[in-house]
């Protein structure tokens, strides 16, 4: 049976967003389903972006806005999870959007896959020049989230819905970790309950982001780390899922001149039997004056995203 819409809380944590934050909020308000409420959390901007928040929130009555000093999007995320009222939140970044039967198709799932941990769809990836669908699961329902996320994505922020009771009991998003914060959550909360997804592509992910966490890349000051997750009695492809996911933060943080952290992850993960590529090219990298480091990364993330749009 169908869910009830006002059981899902909107999510949306915002740092330097001015120019984007009111097209988020509006792709919320233009749901043909709309939630129990939307909840802002200005994570201390300097941009005015939290001034934007307030009039929008003046002007409905479904969004409340949430002043804190910065603490990151994990801390963020997590002061509105704690907060909302609903039995599901919605996760959405303030440079992304919904289409307006995202929150539709989610209470659709709701209701046909009941007792799930997370909920998401397809999306499209824009570029500042044209929206390419992204690689995920062709079939609705059931997945087994981590052998298919070691080939496409199944869940991202901005097009995922968590039970709200899941993530608590995960522990949240990990604070003070800078890259990877959801995937680490996903890892937590895939061993603890099921993943549904639907093939249709509701939300538009900004690839062009200014402020997301790769493109300002600063060292780390969380207790939580990817190795912590590695679990030897495993039976699934988590550990598989881990490696990958930590490897490629390894990239970012060696193209930084992150040297030591990039060591520790080709020693922590040289376990990866699916990730040997990956392994590969962290070892390259790393091996190269840091100097060189960047470039050269920045070279192969636009061949790949062209060979993407390509549908190659």
């Amino acid at each position: 049976m169908p869910c009830d819409s006002p059981k899902i809380s909107v999510v949306i944590p915002l740092y330097n967003k001015s120019a984007s934050i009111a097209r988020a909020v509006g792709s919320v308000l233009g749901q043909t389903t709309l939630p129990l409420e939307v909840i802002i959390v200005d994570d201390g901007s300097t941009d005015g972006s939290g001034d934007i928040a307030d009039r929008l929130a003046a002007g409905s009555g479904l969004i409340r806005v949430i002043h804190q000093q910065n603490a990151g999007v994990s801390a963020a995320r997590n002061r509105a999870i704690a907060e909302a009222r609903g039995e599901y939140v919605a996760l959405l970044d303030g440079d992304d959007a919904w289409h307006d039967g995202y929150l539709a198709e989610i209470c659709r799932l709701i209701g046909k896959y009941p007792g799930c941990g997370a909920y998401s769809t397809g999306f499209y990836i824009c570029d500042g020049r044209q929206r390419v669908e992204a690689d995920t699961p062709r079939t609705e329902g059931i997945v087994d989230f981590f052998a298919e996320s070691l080939r496409r994505y199944v869940l991202i922020p901005s097009a995922a819905t968590l039970r709200r009771e899941t993530v608590l009991a995960a522990g949240g998003f990990p604070v003070g970790m800078r890259m990877g914060e959801d995937q680490y959550l996903w890892t937590k909360m895939a061993r603890m309950a099921k993943v549904c997804f639907s093939p249709v592509p509701l939300a538009d992910y900004s690839r062009t982001a200014e402020n997301r966490s790769a493109t300002i890349f600063r060292a780390e000051d969380t207790p939580c780390s990817f190795e912590d997750l590695y679990d030897p009695d495993a039976h699934d492809d988590s550990n598989e899922y881990i490696a990958r996911v930590a490897l490629g933060k390894a990239l970012v943080q060696s193209a930084k001149g992150g040297t030591a952290e990039a060591r520790r992850a080709i020693k922590a993960f040289g376990y990866t039997r699916r990730n040997r590529r990956a392994l590969l090219k962290l070892k390259v990298l790393n091996s190269l004056p840091v100097g060189w480091r960047q470039p050269l990364l920045n070279l192969y993330n636009r061949a790949a995203w062209i060979l993407a749009r390509k549908g190659l």
